[in-house]
């Protein structure tokens, strides 16, 4: 090696300040881990404070592990869903520096005014109100100096530590923290990328371009980077404040069924929806509902979609089997499946909704569970899938404040009713005549399906068969039996043929005028074959 060489000797020194840098940031860690005596034990409470004080990194995994009661215990889940999202402020100089090199020219040609005080100080980013000269009231949100920095730091350790982490948890079957720490960093870049945010307004704004009571606020292009973004301001009122909404003459129930009826479309329909929609990301403006904050996005597939429809069909109609088969679908398994226990499992799940009138249906509660089996039988589900089961918890819980008679199981079924069957109701079905005259309606319709599907799946050879025998103890040592006899049969037959070849030589010594080896082969096959006589003829007296 040219040791002279500059270029190899920048690299040495930049792989060397990379080591200091993780050393450094590797001390920092532990030090937070023993400040909260780690190895004393962990609460929910514990792991919070720990997460807090790691940083952002570590924040946004917390996050995404509140959605996972798959993985964790619920109590801690709980406690992760309180992780804050105001951290200390930049200093307002610092805000000014970054607007100004991003747009290369002083904030004062862009904006007349930018309030000091920021509405709010996340772990990524910061936001103030502003105006631009030409009058326009904006919202300014400005990225974290140096947090992408920060941020791949983090995730260069982490990545080191997850293969000891699958390891160590005994949990690498059911998930694989690798994964978890790539979808958080993958989720965090799209975060710090604002670009990406303003293109989701603007998918958003195309999808519901035509229901007139759904917006989001406007995003000025002109003066969006990839690390300050510029949006309308939105002057309403939080979705949560009821007594206001009252007084401005809002029909509550009216927004409650519209909310539902519009986050129902989102899932089912455009497979693109609001992943925290909590109130505080909800406005009512001008009798419009508002959706703000769209960094987080969460995307379903077509097929993610369909099978979701599924969920909503299995769970309506309380079909095991169509439930089973679209956790099957959608998951991918890490074991061997034991099919009975999951099926139990399922059925379990339904025989405590399945009770429930439908429009008392807890749709979030019910993927909650699911995930919990999936996870107890070892299927990875995806992510999507998760952000789902969060975002519908979330959501009905502010439905259920605003307006307690909208529904989205009810909702989600009439929405699959038009995009499936046309005039077919599921809602009016179970209403006039009762769930169970639709779960028996529904079951009755899908035979001649079913019977083409497995006669399909046969002819391309792709049938598998799943049989749990009950009492099965006696047939299958009779078929032991049977197997055992059919093996003598064979032997007998290979002694009678070898005997015979070799009575056809000269081998010595003989052994009553044949080869000695010959006759020791027909006397065995007699003796086995007196012996196979022997059982089957008291085979036959027994029956």
């Amino acid at each position: 090696m040219n040791q002279s060489d500059p270029v190899k000797i920048a690299d040495q020194q930049n792989n060397s300040n990379q080591m200091d840098s993780n050393g450094r940031r590797m001390g920092k860690i532990i030090a937070i881990l023993l400040k909260h005596e780690i190895t004393k034990g962990l609460t929910p409470e514990k792991l919070r404070l720990i997460i807090e004080d790691l940083g952002p990194t570590f924040i946004k995994i917390g996050q995404m592990m509140s959605m996972r009661r798959d993985i964790l215990p619920s109590d801690y889940c709980l406690e992760l869903e309180k992780l804050r999202s105001q951290v200390k402020p930049m200093p307002f100089e610092t805000v000014i520096k970054i607007i100004e090199e991003e747009y290369q020219r002083p904030a004062d040609e862009v904006f007349r005014m930018i309030n000091r005080e920021p509405l709010g100080s996340a772990s990524i980013a910061q936001v103030h109100e502003a105006e631009l000269n030409d009058g326009a009231k904006v919202v300014i949100k400005v990225q974290r100096v140096g947090i992408y920095r920060v941020m791949a730091q983090d995730v260069v350790l982490l990545h080191k530590a997850t293969g000891i982490l699958n390891v160590a948890s005994g949990m690498g079957d059911i998930v694989d923290f690798k994964m978890i720490v790539d979808e958080m960093w993958s989720t965090a870049q799209q975060e710090m990328d604002f670009l990406i945010e303003a293109q989701n307004a603007q998918l958003f704004n195309e999808l519901n371009a035509d229901i007139n009571y759904v917006s989001c606020p406007r995003i000025y292009n002109a003066f969006t980077t990839s690390k300050v973004l510029v949006m309308e301001a939105i002057e309403g009122i939080e979705i949560d404040e009821l007594d206001s909404l009252l007084s401005e003459g809002y029909d509550l129930q009216e927004i409650g069924r519209k909310l539902a009826d519009n986050y129902v479309k989102q899932i089912i329909d455009d497979g693109f929806f609001h992943a925290d929609p909590h109130p505080g990301n909800i406005f009512i403006r001008n009798g419009q509902i508002i959706w703000i904050d769209l960094g987080m996005m969460g995307r379903l597939s077509k097929r993610e979609m369909s099978v979701l429809r599924r969920y909503v069909k299995a769970i309506a109609t309380v079909d095991v089997e169509m439930l089973k088969g679209a956790v099957l679908a959608l998951g991918v398994p890490k074991r061997r499946i034991n099919h009975p226990q999951l099926y139990e499992a399922i059925n379990g799940i339904l025989e405590e909704f399945g009770t429930e009138e439908l429009s008392n249906i807890n749709m979030g509660r019910v993927l909650e569970e699911i995930l919990r089996i999936a996870g107890e039988n070892h299927i990875a589900m995806p992510r999507g899938i998760s952000m789902l089961s969060r975002g519908m918890i979330t959501i009905e819980g502010v439905i259920a404040e605003v307006s307690p008679e909208a529904n989205i199981v009810t909702i989600m079924g009439d929405h699959i009713a038009v995009q499936e069957a046309g005039d077919f109701d599921l809602s009016k079905i179970i209403e006039t005549n009762g769930r169970r005259f639709a779960i028996s309606s529904e079951k009755a319709i899908g035979i001649p399906g079913q019977v083409a599907d497995f006669l399909t799946l046969a002819n391309k050879g792709q049938v598998k068969v799943n049989l749990e025998l009950m009492g099965s103890e006696e047939p299958l040592a009779e078929i032991d039996k049977m197997v055992n006899k059919i093996v003598i049969c064979v032997i007998n037959a290979a002694l009678l043929i070898g005997s015979s070849f070799i009575a056809t030589t000269d081998m010595t010594p003989k052994l009553l005028g044949i080869p000695a080896l010959g006759t020791i082969g027909y006397i065995t096959a007699i003796i086995l074959s007196g012996g196979l006589m022997y059982s089957i003829r008291k085979m036959k007296k027994r029956r």
